[in-house]
């Protein structure tokens, strides 16, 4: 007989609802907006900064090193002047960080 008060207070639990959940989705909807969004919209601003690289553009690179670019190879590396001594060094595209003069416009 002691299998029926256990099976009692199966029947009175109450079923896991949405109510349970909401606090668990309203976490993830503030994470997606506040962590997610942003960097997405970064990761897309890069690519197309990247992708309208031109010959004569003044760069820096991820490592801090500042150029000109002469030369955009099809295997997607990148040739830069570096002063002094107009040394010319061959980049990965994606070492470059920013293009310089970009913030004014």
């Amino acid at each position: 007989m002691t299998t029926l008060p256990a099976m009692a207070m199966l029947q009175q639990a109450p079923a896991p609802g949405l109510g349970q959940f909401l606090p668990f989705i309203l976490i993830f909807v503030i994470f997606y907006f506040v962590l997610f969004m942003p960097m997405q919209r970064r990761q897309k601003k890069q690519k197309q900064m990247l992708a309208s690289l031109k010959n004569g553009d003044q760069v820096v690179t991820s490592g801090g090193i500042i150029g000109t670019i002469v030369g955009l190879n099809e295997d997607n590396t990148v040739v830069l002047r570096v002063k002094p001594g107009d040394v010319k060094l061959t980049i990965v595209r994606t070492a470059v960080s920013s293009v310089l003069g970009e913030e004014k416009k």
